[in-house]
């Protein structure tokens, strides 16, 4: 799952990417709302978290830019501001949920997972392709009813594949998902986490198919 973050406070905003990433989010950081447009209007995520009172551009504007776009990404307001005037004016313009600071990071996480569950049709609380079965309320695999025990990197590639089973996505889609714009990594490293993969789905009764030159699908094997 790939998030931007858009948060001018530079220690809250450390401190948030580093703990989503803990939890298996791809984050990208702006700390200025033209630079949040800007990645909004250029990027694909699936969802962003975003601050009100940004500089060079409010984060009223960014929303108001995104929509207007025609771009559905969920959106979550993180705001000090406690007027009920902004928070009404943050939901007119298209936000899908509203966190005054200060704030526990529990209810971000699930706030945030829900708004992504909500926006790729996850009605079901769990999903099944095979024996590997995903829990959506807390983004957990398991095979055969126990736990499967992934690195970050691996379960968020397997993560982008389950959500999509039977559907390709390209190895460079894939890239982008996992990854944040600041990684150093380049696309071919995908490769290195699929394979990684196999080894751990060995009779999950799933397989990643590799349509070469076109990218990956996640299907149901016998």
């Amino acid at each position: 799952m790939r998030v931007l973050l858009a948060e001018d406070n530079p220690e809250l905003s450390t401190w948030l990417a580093k703990a989503l990433r803990q939890r298996h989010f791809a984050v990208d950081c702006r700390s200025d709302g033209a630079a949040a447009d800007h990645s909004l209007a250029s990027e694909d995520y699936d969802a962003a978290i975003l601050d009100l009172s940004l500089p060079r551009m409010d984060g009223l504007e960014v929303l108001r830019r995104l929509r207007q776009r025609g771009s559905r990404t969920p959106v979550l307001v993180l705001t000090a501001r406690a007027g009920i005037d902004d928070r009404v004016a943050g939901l007119n313009l298209g936000a899908d949920d509203y966190l005054a600071k200060p704030f526990e990071l529990a209810e971000l996480e699930a706030r945030l997972k829900a708004l992504i569950r909500r926006s790729q049709g996850g009605g079901s609380a769990s999903l099944r392709v095979g024996s590997l079965e995903y829990e959506g309320s807390s983004r957990s695999f398991r095979v055969g009813g126990k736990a499967l025990m992934l690195r970050s990197r691996e379960h968020a590639v397997l993560e982008v594949l389950f959500l999509r089973a039977g559907r390709l996505v390209s190895k460079q889609a894939l890239y982008e998902k996992v990854f944040d714009l600041d990684a150093t990594a380049g696309a071919d490293c995908v490769e290195i986490y699929v394979h990684r993969l196999r080894k751990r789905l060995d009779g999950a009764g799933v397989a990643i198919v590799t349509l070469r030159g076109l990218g990956y699908t996640l299907e149901a094997s016998g």
